[in-house]
């Protein structure tokens, strides 16, 4: 049973001719890549899922998208800690764009992996205000990148949003 399980798993394929088990391998070398580079099981796992994509494409495209606004957000739209981001960006009465990153998965997953490299976290939200990382809606990688839920109660958000014209005076 288990022989004729494998020569199924083996046979099966994708869309593009190539087997489920193929992926899988395929994608589990992507991984262990990723963790042999350094990035921890999180990154390596966003990476993993990305699977292959043009990083110079995708590094340019968030380039693009984080200076296309003076506040950006990328996001998954079921992202509790997105739709937290969202609503106190909008009760601050702050203009930002909203980057899904959901929107389809296949072109959302390289650019959330290349934002983790970028940024040093794949969480989302990943919000940028004036061209800098901000963090997440609750964290970040450091002092400078708190999270917007610090930088409110630091009283830091408002002068940022205002410094780049996000925010109305």
């Amino acid at each position: 049973l288990i022989h004729r399980s494998s020569r199924l798993a083996s046979t099966t394929t994708d869309g593009d001719g190539s087997s489920f088990l193929d992926n899988v391998t395929k994608t589990y070398d992507i991984f262990q890549k990723a963790r042999s580079d350094g990035y921890d099981f999180k990154q390596s796992t966003a990476i993993a899922l990305a699977g292959e994509y043009d990083a110079d494409a995708v590094k340019a495209e968030i380039e693009e998208q984080i200076d296309s606004a003076p506040c950006v957000m990328f996001t998954w739209e079921a992202s509790p800690a997105c739709k937290k981001a969202i609503k106190y960006l909008d009760v601050a009465g702050a203009k930002y764009k909203v980057v899904r990153l959901d929107d389809p998965w296949e072109d959302g997953n390289p650019i959330r992996a290349e934002l983790g490299k970028k940024v040093g976290r794949s969480s989302v939200p990943c919000i940028f205000i004036g061209g800098e990382y901000v963090g997440g809606f609750d964290g970040g990688v450091g002092d400078e990148s708190p999270g917007i839920l610090e930088m409110a109660f630091k009283g830091t958000l408002r002068e940022k949003l205002m410094a780049v014209g996000a925010l109305d005076a």
